[in-house]
């Protein structure tokens, strides 16, 4: 298992290598960044247990990998929502990146207001004698819907909350995820009116 982990976090490296690279190229042909950070994760060996024995399955290095399709994380926060879109294409027209599933947030946003572009996506690592495809969890995201994504994971998660203020607190929630994506479009306009100035 310990070797598996070890695999992930490569994994995750190559995926923040093929974004840095990908914010560099827009860096010297246009002149901007579309990625303001990008941050990552490996799930811990808890959270991994949970998952297998909600599936009723043993916790055993195939079964996490036939299984968990989020043990490598990776979080790509961009500028505009555009960017998003742009740099997923980017990623997906490299050859050695396969996509599992895409599921847009953005477009259908989760009931709570959550609001990302997540990708499945398998790539390469190149170890001593062979070449191994891991599974990566990538998230794209504005700075907007990040902002959002963490403030409301900070409040949801508080223990103890009474039934009737979860219930006020998801509607301030779900209204505060609009206040953000309107914020987004407008900034976006503005960005398209500076460039064809």
């Amino acid at each position: 298992m310990e070797e598996l982990m070890a695999y992930y976090q490569c994994a995750i490296m190559e995926m923040e290598t093929k974004f840095k690279v990908l914010n560099q190229q827009f860096s010297i042909r246009f002149e901007r960044n579309p990625i303001e950070a990008i941050k990552s994760r490996l799930k811990s060996s808890d959270a991994i247990k949970q998952k297998l024995v909600k599936k009723e399955l043993p916790f055993t290095p195939d079964a996490v990998e036939e299984n968990i399709k989020d043990v490598a994380g990776v979080r790509v926060i961009c500028s505009f929502t555009e960017d998003i879109y742009m740099l997923a294409e980017c990623l997906l027209k490299q050859d050695d990146v396969e996509l599992i599933t895409m599921k847009d947030y953005i477009k259908k946003p989760k009931d709570s207001g959550y609001r990302s572009l997540h990708l499945i996506v398998k790539i390469p690592i190149f170890l001593r004698d062979e070449k191994k495809m891991m599974k990566v969890e990538v998230q794209l995201r504005t700075i907007a819907m990040d902002f959002w994504a963490s403030l409301e994971h900070k409040l949801r998660y508080k223990k103890n909350i009474n039934p009737e203020v979860t219930e006020e607190l998801a509607k301030e929630l779900g209204e505060c995820a609009n206040l953000c994506a309107s914020l987004d479009y407008r900034m976006e306009t503005l960005k398209n009116k500076i460039v064809k100035i």
